[in-house]
């Protein structure tokens, strides 16, 4: 008898063991707000692969981000977080395939560009190839872009100039470089502290961000554009190494949460934030300017030619008729928009 409940102590203890090697902590970082619709989503992504794989998948959300936003990625493939997301555009020079998602005209929800992103990305391994040393999850974009300012309203090119204006980085700086605007590169984070002394008199940021930030009693002017000015491509994106140690039927959790689905929960959570910032503003009065036809079309005359540069600028780093894949791109956004 004792020998059968030391053996069955023993099977016990071996398969408690088991169990405790089984389960993968994930150590989760985000450089935005707890309430914010990237973190969010973020959660909810860890939500669902917990869920998906009984438990032995768990996210530890840590308190702070390991990295300022602009060192985000490098920490992740280093391995100072298993999970993170960052702004391509962060880092200037180092993402060019990623500014397709940054033209302008994009479109006007997060989630239709988001996953069109993610599907015609996916398409085209040269995208995953610019995130050596990170699993990319999915790639993803905010909503249309838009024009906030303190001084006056904008309704013309002319009016954009003799401001000082915040930006992230990316094609917005092309875009902003070719509408003659005076721009300095910050992330999105640095905007309340900008606005709020005066060293900037506006930012180029979604809706979403007026309340994200608390901009919302600061800003006074609003230019939004169809389908927005500009937008910004993010890389949501784990630890190469800790996905490889996965077990094959882990690693198929994360791969099915992972592109579309994720590219979904990051745009549903932001086009709903960016619905509540606008009903935000409206309440504290902010003066909301929709750019008329003309504006548009003398915006689409200085931008278009972007477009040509980096698809030739593409082309050179392996991604074949660049300008085609664009054409794609602004394709399966319309038809997810209908």
């Amino acid at each position: 008898m004792k020998k059968t409940l030391a053996s069955f102590s023993i099977a016990a203890l071996a398969s408690l063991a088991c169990g405790v090697q089984a389960q993968t902590v994930l150590a989760v970082s985000t450089w935005l707000p707890p309430a914010h619709p990237a973190t969010l989503a973020q959660k909810d992504w860890c939500d669902l692969v917990s869920n998906n794989s009984q438990g032995r998948i768990k996210c530890n959300h840590l308190p702070r981000a390991v990295s300022a936003p602009p060192g985000t990625f490098d920490a992740v493939k280093n391995g100072q977080a298993d999970l993170s997301y960052t702004v391509h555009g962060y880092t200037p020079g180092r993402f060019l395939l990623t500014q397709m998602a940054e033209f302008p005209f994009l479109g006007n929800s997060a989630e239709t560009i988001s996953v069109a992103y993610s599907r015609v990305s996916a398409k085209y391994p040269e995208f995953n190839n610019e995130h050596q040393g990170v699993k990319v999850l999915t790639l993803w974009a905010h909503g249309p872009g838009i024009v906030f300012n303190t001084k006056h309203a904008i309704s013309k090119i002319d009016e954009l100039q003799g401001l000082k204006f915040r930006i992230g980085g990316g094609m917005v700086n092309e875009i902003t470089k070719s509408l003659g605007m005076n721009v300095t590169l910050k992330p999105a984070t640095d905007s309340y502290e900008l606005l709020s002394s005066g060293v900037m008199d506006g930012t180029l940021l979604p809706a979403e961000s007026t309340e994200s930030f608390k901009i919302d009693k600061i800003i006074k002017h609003a230019t939004t554009f169809p389908g927005g000015l500009y937008n910004t491509s993010f890389v949501f994106m784990m630890n190469q190494g800790k996905y490889d140690k996965l077990s094959a039927e882990d690693k198929k959790v994360v791969d099915a949460a992972s592109g579309e689905v994720a590219a979904r929960m990051f745009g549903r959570h932001w086009d709903k934030t960016d619905r509540r910032a606008y009903a935000m503003m409206q309440a504290n009065g902010v003066k909301v300017t929709q750019a008329d036809a003309k504006f548009v079309k003398d915006v689409k005359a200085k931008t278009d030619p972007l477009e040509k540069t980096w698809a030739t600028a593409a082309e050179g780093k392996g991604l074949k008729n660049a300008a085609k894949v664009l054409a794609e791109f602004r394709a399966e956004i319309a038809k997810l928009e209908k």
